[in-house]
């Protein structure tokens, strides 16, 4: 959840580490520190804070350094302060150490190192790997060979970059349940937690797989893996960061999440490029041909997500069994993995996640591989853990999501959903051509419809200055938009800091229509569907106990029309797509009311991008 950034090569090493942690700022965090060696030794400035005071405080330090360790910290254990930030030292103040994750055994580990004459400074968990390093290095003498003990004392999940004035030449990184990426460069290298931080130098990446750790030196990159007492050294996959560096600055919009927001147009159709074929009626996705045979013999799915990814799965949920008629159990990865769940071995389970490091879903991943049934990722970040472990799977090609709360990856993640569902039906007979055209067809003329919704944007903004002091939403929607009344809510609660709540429209009257008075705002999700006139018969419900209504309707419904306070209109299209269109007026309502509260939209509180711990 935090970031990590380590350089060592040619250039300032303080610009190299500033940049990079300014990339990472997405992520969330609440501190940030560095540390650098220079003729002096290896020195390290913290602020609780933002980067760019950091930045201020490291004017004029470290023109003579080309080597450090960098971190954005979002709390754990210890308040967000100066002492509490990373990087952290041992007592000798000769070993620096970042770290992601945490250290569960803390507490016992610290007690032994205090009974051998260690002085802890904070209440972090993190400090404990640098006072361990330097109890490891008095014994062996060898750096390398106390990080490598590091796997067999330390229980939790970690992240490491670790730079020490006793091998001054070299940053070791270390790796178990939190990503790292190194950059490889010519005469210089650099390690990130997100290749985000890594473009600016190059655009070579490898990654490291849990119980892996890496030598980094200006000249070389040596990976090596740690199994029970034996080392095995590792060639890696080199992977290329295909996004461009312009794609992870704002481009003129006030904040990214508007940014992503109006790059939807773009990011639907990068999602399908190539893999819709309208005149047979069919999708193409070569990254599931090797297991097509097991996709087509389950006799279920399992979508296993987490926040806005699981709201995803909840569609794909009613895409994939409407049209291709295979049961489907959408699972919260995080309760999933701990419930003892029944899983067969002709089994298939999906799991998604933008970031591909989500914690839980990967470790619920690795219990389905456990199991011996297939497991299958939909995810963005090309190299990612849930890429790399999967046995087979497909890109969303949403591009780099900086905002931390999720816009265009969650109308990718539709896509790619509905994209599956084509190739599956049409395989198994459930879809016919003609159906599958229609399919096809409507895919293709996503974007143009979503230009046309982004027109509203103005609009939207009015109705926002109307709504922005109420405390309170309902977000309603019934069939595939029952879970776009959910992620609606959700963008709200995220970044307005506002309590909403999304259900199924039926729903409101067994204990949510209570609630409803002239003060309580419901938005509806309407448009034409096999369910109108259901959700209209809610809507007067909500209408005679005097709530608010907001209707996210189709062109030209006249009957929703005159019992709503605001309507916002869209393009119609068939049932299955609708969440890819109907969603867009709710982030663009959620962002304007948190951007008139006076919020941080793209970094809202206690949030992070990439959830890579419990």
């Amino acid at each position: 959840m935090c970031g990590i950034v380590g350089y060592i090569g040619k250039r300032n090493v303080i610009s190299i580490l500033v940049d990079g942690l300014k990339r990472l700022e997405y992520r969330g965090y609440d501190s940030a520190g560095v540390a650098f060696r220079d003729k002096e030794g290896i020195r390290v400035f913290k602020i609780a804070g933002k980067v760019a005071e950091l930045e201020r405080m490291l004017i004029g330090l470290g023109s003579n350094s080309n080597i450090g360790i960098a971190h954005t910290r979002w709390a754990t254990h210890g308040i967000p302060n100066e002492v509490n930030a990373h990087p952290h030292v041992d007592c000798t103040g000769n070993i620096a150490v970042v770290h992601n994750g945490i250290v569960e055994n803390y507490q016992s580990l610290k007690k032994k190192l205090e009974k051998e004459g260690h002085i802890f400074k904070s209440q972090t968990d993190t400090e404990v790997i640098a006072h361990l390093i330097e109890e490891f290095y008095k014994i062996y003498g060898d750096i390398e060979i106390a990080v490598r003990n590091l796997f067999f004392e330390v229980k939790g999940t970690f992240g490491l970059a670790i730079m020490t004035s006793y091998d001054p030449d070299k940053i070791i990184v270390a790796r178990r349940g939190s990503p790292i990426a190194i950059g490889i460069g010519n005469g210089e290298n650099i390690t990130a937690s997100d290749p985000t931080a890594i473009i600016g130098i190059t655009r070579d990446v490898i990654f490291l797989d849990d119980d892996e750790y890496a030598i980094i030196t200006r000249d070389n990159v040596s990976v090596k893996r740690v199994d029970q007492n034996s080392v095995s050294e590792l060639d890696k996959e080199i992977f290329k960061i295909e996004f461009e560096l312009e794609q992870i600055e704002k481009g003129g919009f006030p904040h990214f999440m508007l940014k992503e927001i109006f790059e939807q147009p773009e990011s639907i159709m990068n999602s399908m490029r190539g893999r819709v074929l309208i005149e047979d009626g069919d999708a193409k996705l070569g990254g599931l041909s090797d297991v097509m045979d097991k996709i087509l013999n389950a006799k279920r799915f399992i979508i296993a997500a987490c926040g806005t990814s699981w709201h995803a799965g909840l569609v794909g949920k009613y895409m994939i069994e409407q049209f291709a008629r295979v049961p489907v159990v959408v699972e919260y990865a995080s309760e999933f993995r701990y419930r003892d769940p029944v899983i067969y071995p002709d089994d298939v389970a999906w799991f998604i996640s933008q970031s591909g490091e989500t914690a839980d879903t990967l470790a619920a991943l690795r219990l389905v591989k456990s199991k011996g049934a297939t497991a299958l990722g939909i995810v963005n970040v090309v190299g990612s853990t849930i890429a790399r472990e999967s046995d087979a799977g497909v890109y969303i090609h949403a591009g780099p999501e900086i905002g931390v709360a999720s816009t265009k990856a969650f109308t990718s993640q539709l896509v790619v959903l509905a994209l599956i569902t084509l190739l599956i039906g049409r395989r198994n007979g459930n879809i016919s051509l003609e159906q599958g055209r229609e399919i096809a067809q409507e895919l293709v003329k996503l974007p143009e419809k979503v230009r046309e919704i982004l027109k509203l944007n103005d609009f939207i903004e009015e109705i926002a200055e109307r709504l922005k002091e109420h405390r309170n939403f309902l977000y309603l929607g019934r069939g595939y938009n029952y879970p776009v009344a959910l992620e609606g809510a959700l963008k709200l609660k995220e970044i307005s800091y506002i309590h909403a709540e999304g259900y199924p429209a039926a729903e409101m009257k067994h204990g949510p229509i209570a609630l409803i008075d002239e003060n309580m705002p419901v938005v509806f999700i309407a448009p034409k569907d096999s369910i109108y006139e259901k959700v209209l018969s809610n809507i007067e419900e909500v209408k005679a106990r005097r709530g608010k209504v907001i209707s996210i309707i189709t062109e030209r419904d006249d009957k929703i029309l005159r019992v709503s306070d605001f309507v916002i209109q869209i393009p119609q299209t068939i049932e299955m797509l609708m969440p890819i269109l109907t969603v867009i007026p709710l982030q663009l309502l959620a962002y304007h009311i948190a951007v008139k509260r006076g919020c941080d939209v793209d970094q809202p509180r206690n949030l992070a991008k990439s959830v890579t711990v419990e």
